[in-house]
């Protein structure tokens, strides 16, 4: 077998009907996508959830022929008198309301108090005089996060933050809308990213609560470079190569001198670092978590362990390896090799045959399309996988990126622009200080370590799939697949400068910065944020906003579900809150209003859910895990949960970044009642 590398120049987030039932039955949430569509037995809401005390805002859209909106248009503002005349539709209806502003001719603000905007539109609808009725809704800015790395600036390094997660602009050509995209949904906890690669360490501050079971299947020792082979322990112990391994070594000779890479680590930062907590970085899936699948050591690692680690991640039987219990929805292979056979991946290579189980089984399949700027590497150009290209800055492809038609899509890979000093354009995630064995938690910057590649192209595109996922959790991977090329912005044709050349696929030479094609770099630069929203359709979005995912004990923290949406045309009904451990945490007040206030009790790690249901009767679901209690303590070096040997799979403590507990279980069974009243309350509405 030949040994496949990471493809990077450092080293070359179900609806909670679906994630109640994949933790209650084992059964992959793939197999469950869409069942909270499905109607159940009704149930009755909390006494607390019913929102008596709130006060209805609808906005009425009258019909022109009416005496009230004829008084209305009579004038550029209706006077006071006249705007009372408004209560008469009230009166008809049996309710008291009151006036609000008038936003044209026919349509002005009308509320009342002991109900919910919903219910207000629902009976305002029936008058023969109402046209249209819609809850008035209150909408936030789009959602940037506090996490300093992310915006960057002066002091910080680099100096562009996190530039390829921010609005497309002209000189942030390729950036990818992760705003956008955070305004509809910050993923789900029910979404699983699996990264195949270094592995992980799991005591990076960014990845605290982040990070779910995992395995090892690096069968080589030399290696595997942590004295075994195949375990349940995806702990990254360093990839680096000696002078005298490279000279000597039976299995690393001519490999090449390298530092360790942490190359995993960094992937599962971009996908799913800790958001909005005022440290660190942000990822793009905040509240998505990430399976760490160790495939990849020094030198690599072998096909046969990547395509074991590949059906394992997707939930698929692997021999003499104990079953997944978390089935990931994404898979992200940030690796690859030049594919030097001239019929490129047929469908009888054992790539295709694991793509196609995998796809099969619900899950997407993300790779980087490679860093020798030829060919598209194997695995990403099998049938089915989501082949991403690497782009400059400025949209250009970079010059170190593969190429041809197997591309599926284009995003951010990082790039200098300078010859001297400090990178200015790198992708920033999280690493460690460590050159050979682990040391202390770090992120990457546009210092010597500056990070580019399309390695960090791939998580960007795994991350947004994530959030489509979350949005909608019955998309297929073609589905996926065929959203993220529709969605995606059309490539520049100019601005790069002189001497940049139109991209050539099938070259024999290298091609430096080129402007892209579609027959070269893909449908387009990926676009996160049109992604999602097409994701979405008609499909209502619970979103649990601009929050801290950690409360320290004996405080309190409001989590936000204001920002959840439901399709044009539709009203939000109803919304539940759940907490997965009663022990951890508890909920102060209401858990049927739009936002709730939850207390830590103890340390761990908790699941909250919410539950949102529209006028028609849709409802959808998001989890978050939050981290009750101080953090677990980073010692430079060692990991909490692989320590003294103590594989993180296995361990039993929350703390580990392992499976949520019991409690979660617990609670993830009241929430599939939950879930039934709320949508039961929808369809009264309705």
């Amino acid at each position: 077998m030949m040994t496949t590398r990471p493809t990077s120049n450092t080293l070359a987030t179900l609806t909670l009907s679906a994630l109640s039932a994949l933790f209650l039955t084992g059964l992959a949430p793939q197999a469950l996508a869409g069942t909270e569509r499905t109607p159940l037995r009704a149930a009755t809401l909390p006494a607390e959830s019913v929102q008596s005390a709130e006060t209805a805002r609808v906005i009425v859209r009258l019909r022109t022929s009416t005496r009230l909106a004829s008084t209305l248009s009579a004038g550029t503002r209706a006077t006071v008198a006249e705007l009372r005349q408004a209560q008469a539709l009230g009166s008809r209806l049996g309710l008291t309301l009151q006036d609000g502003h008038s936003l044209a001719p026919d349509m002005q603000v009308m509320t009342a108090s002991g109900m919910s905007s919903a219910t207000l539109a629902r009976r305002l609808a029936a008058d023969s005089e109402v046209l249209s009725v819609h809850v008035d809704q209150r909408r936030r800015p789009h959602a940037a996060v506090s996490d300093p790395l992310y915006a960057g600036g002066s002091g910080f390094s680099p100096a562009s933050g996190q530039w390829y997660l921010r609005s497309a602009s002209s000189t942030l050509v390729s950036a990818i809308n992760a705003e956008t995209a955070w305004s509809l949904t910050t993923g789900s906890a029910g979404v699983i990213v699996a990264v195949l690669d270094t592995g992980v360490r799991w005591n990076h501050p960014d990845l605290d609560g982040k990070l779910v079971g995992g395995y090892d299947f690096i069968s080589e020792s030399v290696i595997a470079n942590d004295g075994d082979g195949r375990d349940s322990n995806p702990a990254d112990p360093g990839d680096w190569i000696s002078s005298t391994e490279n000279s000597s070594n039976a299995t690393l000779k001519d490999c090449g001198v390298s530092d360790s890479s942490w190359h995993g680590t960094q992937m599962a930062g971009l996908i799913g670092a800790s958001t909005n907590n005022a440290s660190g970085m942000a990822g793009l899936g905040r509240h998505v978590r990430v399976l760490p699948v160790r495939v990849l050591g020094k030198c690599g690692g072998y096909d046969s362990d990547i395509i074991a680690g590949m059906r394992w991640a997707a939930g698929l039987t692997v021999p003499g390896v104990p079953a997944n219990p978390n089935p990931a929805r994404v898979i992200n292979m940030s690796l690859g090799y030049k594919d030097d056979s001239a019929s490129g991946c047929t469908a009888s290579d054992p790539y295709s045959v694991a793509v196609a189980e995998v796809n099969a089984a619900g899950a997407v399949v993300v790779a980087s399309a490679g860093n020798d700027s030829r060919q598209v590497n194997k695995p990403a150009n099998c049938p089915g996988v989501i082949a991403v290209a690497g782009l400059r800055h400025a949209g250009t492809k970079n010059g170190f990126s593969s190429l041809g038609p197997q591309a599926t899509i284009a995003a951010p890979a990082g790039n200098c622009v300078n010859l001297s000093g400090e990178c200015l354009y790198p992708i920033l995630s999280t690493s460690n200080t460590g050159t050979t064995t682990p040391s202390c938690p770090t992120h990457t910057t546009g210092g010597s370590d500056a990070a580019v590649g399309t390695s960090f192209s791939a998580p960007l595109v795994s991350g947004t799939a994530a959030l489509m996922l979350a949005a909608n959790p019955a998309l297929t991977p073609a589905q996926v697949m065929a959203l993220l090329k529709s969605s995606a912005r059309s490539f520049p044709t100019s601005g790069a400068g002189a001497g940049v050349s139109t991209c050539v696929a099938g070259l024999s030479a290298d091609q430096d910065e080129c402007y892209c094609t579609t027959g070269t770099c893909g449908a387009g630069m990926l676009d996160a944020g049109a992604a999602v929203r097409a994701a979405a359709g008609s499909l209502p979005i619970a979103r649990i906003g601009e929050t801290t995912t950690r409360i320290d004990l004996g405080s309190a923290t409001l989590l936000d579900g204001s920002g959840s949406s439901v399709a044009t045309g539709r009203t939000l009904a109803g919304y539940g809150w759940a907490l997965g451990d009663s022990t951890l945490a508890r909920f102060n007040g209401t858990t049927g209003g739009s936002t709730a206030s939850v207390s830590a009790l103890g340390s761990g790690l908790v699941a909250v859910t919410l539950t949102v249901a529209d006028s028609a009767g849709s409802s959808a679901s998001s989890s978050a895990v939050l981290r009750t209690g101080p953090a677990p303590t980073a010692t430079c070096g060692t990991d909490s949960s692989d320590g003294a040997g103590t594989p993180a799979a296995t361990t039993s403590t929350e703390d580990s970044g392992g499976a949520l507990g019991a409690g979660w279980l617990a609670g993830l069974a009241l929430v599939t009642v939950l879930l039934a009243a709320v949508r039961r309350r929808a369809m009264a509405a309705a």
